[in-house]
């Protein structure tokens, strides 16, 4: 949990609070129940990423299930290449007609649990 200053300075920058009423998923573009919010780094923090967005809980997984973290720097760092992804956008038409508290466990996608 962010301390007391660093949630000043990212209500000042205009961040999202992980707890307030409505969230909305960039990805699959349902609300996001607190008990289902998620940061995610568009460029992994290990790279040097900084910027963060809401997820669904169910979507991060399944972006960290699909993409290494190379590939997520290098390919996939904003909402829009990740929605372009044909995997994604197959799970994406696959979720958003569920609830928006639906979670189902995720698996690493074969080629990621091969290296």
């Amino acid at each position: 949990m962010a301390g007391r200053i660093k949630r000043k300075q990212a209500q000042a920058a205009g961040v999202p609070r992980l707890f307030s009423a409505t969230i909305r998923c960039p990805l699959c573009e349902r609300a996001i129940p607190p008990a289902q919010r998620d940061a995610h780094h568009l460029v992994p923090k290990s790279r040097g990423g900084r910027q963060t967005v809401v997820l669904h809980r169910i979507c991060h997984r399944q972006v960290h299930a699909l993409f290494s973290e190379a590939e997520l720097e290098r390919d996939y760092p904003t909402i829009d290449a990740l929605r372009s992804h044909p995997r994604m956008a197959l799970f994406i038409n696959w979720l958003r007609p569920k609830p928006d508290d639906f979670f189902e466990r995720t698996r690493a996608s074969l080629r990621l649990r091969r290296r």
